[in-house]
């Protein structure tokens, strides 16, 4: 198991169609014959990549064409107890034809990327390579024969059997010859789009109705917001304002619900800090993935250029610290009074996340490492990435923390009583609630979610970034509203405690996203192979699930704290 590129044995010239021959191994030991079969039966990818094209193959289930990048390393029938090894591959490359002068030939050069010529440029015509497939096979071959040719000495095609008995069979003492053709035909694919069919949409009903069925959530939730504001709460603050002051006196000692809770709606709550420092994080969190998503969206992340996109979140991320450091900074103030001791929560800012990503990194990368695995992350990639978190991010995220201490802090529209009012006794815990509410946003986005990890740990393409981006929207307006909903209905119950649950009412998603990846693991990643592999999936699905949450629970406190602050902003206090 590894990602690393190197360069493969199979050798092509352009334009030229032929059969070759590549090796014939030793007699297989048990170990060696242990190992095939274990690779095999866990399902092992061979990927390939030809002028930055990944290999693409094709299978039929059911009368439905399915499109796959790479090809398994051998295959197990249905109802046989041996394992087959492919060991013959029949290559085929589409090239588009260019004629006229100034057209530049191009050709795939010994390290399989697009070379120009050194010919005429005025007057030629030209090759681009637009597509790249192949078709494995398992063929028993002669090994004695076989083994008397040279590297690369042309040999016999050979179609693909379908019979067991001509198929390469993985037992002891066989010897196994691996042999090649390629094929070049010509497309009128051009090459602006050769990237179309490995991003063709495939299932786009699938994505409309987790948009649609996201936008019935809203539209439910919406109405409640619009009860809420436009029939309660706004009745209430009319019928409240028109009294006189010993009217006012005598019905606040009928008053029941979130009016009772104006001295302590707006008390410090417990570990401040913590909460100003997951504040910040997440608007550093969601500004980036915001920003990542508008750019895929607009087509300037291109899978040609691999890595571009993670190497996009990495540098927004770092670079957007600033607006961590202001809002974290900022909040500090307003729920202090003042700024003293901003720098500690700036530094905490910029250590807390990303501190919590390194420790699980580094636990990951010695389990690799101790497993001599090539997934593990090199040091030096380790230092880059801390001189990076400490060379920008860090001076970016205190440079924000002392714009947010020059900004004024918000004031709060009511006075905070010395005595904290006892809150009800409750039949049931209100986190209960709280947990609850994340299911909401969670069937916003799970769908996508679905996409996104078979993307990443099945080999497949993710690019509807349009779609992305809309389900990105319908999750900020899901958070929002969720958690003002729950924020008011704890505050008609007379619990002022409403920061937390505000934060929490919305991150919750997170639970039930880290509850999903683990049953993607037993259920769609059977082929998984080991615990190792299992404790790297989980270890990406904690860092996946702690983002979402700060990114989750930020939307939904910052919307909470504006309805609060508005809510009591109406309310004429003497």
């Amino acid at each position: 198991m590894g990602d690393q590129i190197d360069n493969s044995p199979y050798t092509f010239h352009m334009n030229v169609n032929e059969s070759l021959y590549l090796c014939t191994t030793k007699p297989l030991n048990e170990h060696e014959v242990k190992l095939l079969k274990q690779r095999t039966r866990d399902l092992y990818q061979v990927n390939m990549i030809l002028d930055n094209l990944p290999v693409m193959r094709f299978t039929q289930q059911n009368d439905v064409t399915i499109q796959w990048t790479g090809f398994p390393v051998g295959y197990t029938p249905t109802g046989s107890n041996d394992d087959y090894i492919i060991n013959h591959l029949k290559f085929k490359v589409l090239v588009h034809e260019y004629e006229g002068s100034g057209v530049e030939i191009i050709g795939t050069g010994e390290e399989g990327m697009g070379m120009p010529s050194e010919t005429d440029k005025k007057k030629m015509s030209g090759y681009e390579i637009v597509g790249f497939e192949v078709i494995p096979c398992s063929v028993k071959r002669d090994a004695e024969r076989m083994s008397k040719h040279n590297m690369y000495d042309q040999i016999e095609p050979v179609n693909c059997p379908l019979e067991l008995d001509k198929c390469q069979v993985i037992k002891e003492q066989e010897r196994i010859t691996f042999t090649y053709d390629v094929e070049f035909v010509k497309s009128d694919i051009r090459w602006p789009s050769r990237w179309d069919a490995y991003l063709k949409m495939d299932g786009a009903k699938v994505h409309w109705f987790s948009i649609m069925n996201s936008l019935m959530v809203i539209f439910f939730l919406a109405g409640i917001v619009f009860v809420i504001f436009l029939r309660t709460v706004r009745r209430d603050l009319t019928r409240y304002e028109e009294l006189d002051k010993e009217a006012q006196a005598q019905m606040n000692e009928e008053l029941s619900g979130w009016k009772l809770v104006v001295g302590d709606v707006f008390r410090e709550p417990t570990c401040s800090k913590l909460l100003c420092v997951m504040v910040g994080d997440g608007v550093q969190i969601t500004c980036m993935a915001v920003v990542t998503i508008v750019f895929a969206a607009l087509g300037f992340m291109s899978p040609a250029s691999r890595g571009m996109l993670l190497t996009g979140m990495i540098l927004l991320y770092l670079f957007l610290g600033i607006f961590a450091g202001y809002t974290g900074v900022r909040l500090w103030s307003t729920i202090k009074g003042g700024s003293e001791g901003w720098r500690s929560v700036a530094w905490s800012i910029a250590c807390f996340f990303p501190g919590m990503v390194f420790v699980i990194l580094t636990f990951l990368n010695l389990l690799l490492w101790w497993n001599n695995s090539t997934g593990a992350l090199p040091i030096s990639l380790y230092f880059t990435l801390l001189s990076l978190w400490f060379c920008i991010s860090v001076p970016l995220i205190l440079l924000g923390g002392f714009l947010g201490t020059r900004a004024e802090p918000i004031q709060f529209p009511v006075r905070t009583n010395q005595i904290p009012r006892e809150i009800p006794a409750r039949k049931y815990p209100s986190w209960l609630l709280v947990l609850g509410a994340g299911t909401l946003p969670f069937g916003t986005l799970f769908i996508e979610l679905f996409f996104i990890l078979s993307s990443i740990w099945l080999g497949r393409f993710y690019y509807v970034f349009g779609f992305l981006l809309i389900v990105l929207l319908l999750l900020v307006v899901v958070c929002a509203e969720v958690s003002v909903v729950l924020t008011y209905m704890h505050l008609c119950v007379e619990d002022w405690r409403w920061w937390w649950k505000a934060f929490f009412a919305s991150g919750s998603v997170a639970l039930y996203v880290l509850l999903y990846s683990i049953n993607y693991l037993v259920f769609d990643l059977k082929s998984l192979s080991g615990p190792v592999s299992a404790m790297v999936y989980l270890g990406y699905s904690l860092i996946m699930a702690l983002a979402i949450m700060l990114s989750t629970g930020t939307i939904g406190f910052l919307m909470s704290f504006y309805f609060v602050h508005h809510l009591f902003s109406s309310v004429k206090i003497d």
